[in-house]
């Protein structure tokens, strides 16, 4: 039996009403770097912008790493220009025995030294989130990969609907949310403004402020922030250039000096040089689900 097919331990009530929570081994703990989280709605760009904002930290001398927690391990493939294998994978064909890894088998250079890996996930329906970031952290910190490192970023799927998702919350220093201008993305935002809230309880997981990205405009997305006590610190424009960037397999960063591609690197940049100088601890308070109807749009 693998260690997939267990029930990994948990802490209940831990972080709020009815949480059931992985737990996170204490010395696991990880020390010395910056630690940001991205979330946001499924399919809302948080790999894209989590890959410019780790090529962005390197522009500025930062040494990164990059961690893709999804299934889909297609967070880091613009900064190494291939889907590269989950921590999980590798795992399984030692058939769990982590102490016959090295480094070099399940962490990849990208892009202007960015150090990558995809945790992966259990199959479909079975298994926790939670413990495959667990088991990626365990590895990073016994191989001595974090004591080396300023900025490391978790790339983290979908909304947050369970606590094995949320792991990376009892890491990080900063969640940052990746939303639209529209109302499904702001729909989920709030729901991940309230999971990390519940976090905050008992880890020192804070919010970052939120990144509005494919967006001609924010007007609503500022309207949200200001009723909750919120802040957008950064404005991704839809640009083709960025879907171009994806399909090239690359970084803004290693694509050609056009105007819109220049504006988009500069705002990644000013992103990374506000994380980096740190940002006030925000505490919004998350809206009830009937008050963003009233709240967004127009009658």
């Amino acid at each position: 039996m693998s260690p997939l097919d267990r029930n990994p331990p948990v802490l209940r009530g831990q972080d709020g009403d009815g949480s059931v929570q992985v737990h996170q081994d204490a010395s696991m703990k990880i020390e010395g770097a910056k630690v940001f989280s991205v979330y946001g709605k499924g399919g809302i760009g948080k790999s894209t912008t989590s890959s410019n904002l780790s090529a962005a930290f390197s522009m500025l001398g930062k040494r990164v790493l990059q961690i893709g927690c999804d299934p889909k391990h297609d967070s880091t493939f613009t900064l190494t220009g291939q889907l590269q294998p989950t921590v999980i994978d590798i795992l399984k064909e030692v058939d769990f025995h982590p102490e016959e890894l090295r480094p070099e088998d399940f962490v990849t250079e990208g892009f202007n030294g960015v150090k990558c890996v995809e945790a992966g996930g259990p199959p479909a329906g079975t298994g926790c989130g939670g413990y495959v970031v667990g088991q990626t952290v365990k590895l990073l910190k016994q191989h001595h990969l974090l004591e080396s490192t300023d900025v490391v970023i978790f790339d983290v799927l979908g909304d947050v609907v369970c606590g094995g998702f949320a792991a990376p919350l009892q890491h990080a220093d900063r969640a940052l949310i990746v939303t639209a201008n529209d109302f499904d993305s702001i729909y989920a935002m709030n729901r991940i403004i309230a999971a990390v809230q519940a976090k905050s309880t008992n880890y020192k997981v804070r919010l970052a402020g939120c990144v509005a990205n494919r967006s001609r405009d924010t007007d609503e997305v500022d309207r949200f922030c200001d009723t909750v006590g919120f802040k957008r610190i950064a404005h991704m424009p839809d640009v083709d250039a960025i879907r171009r960037s994806r399909l090239k397999k690359k970084t803004l960063f290693e694509m050609d000096e056009e105007e819109d591609i220049v504006r988009c690197r500069a705002e990644y940049v000013r992103l990374a040089e506000t994380l980096w100088n740190g940002t006030d601890a925000l505490a919004p308070q998350p809206m009830e689900d009937r008050d963003i109807f009233e709240l967004l749009g127009f009658d």
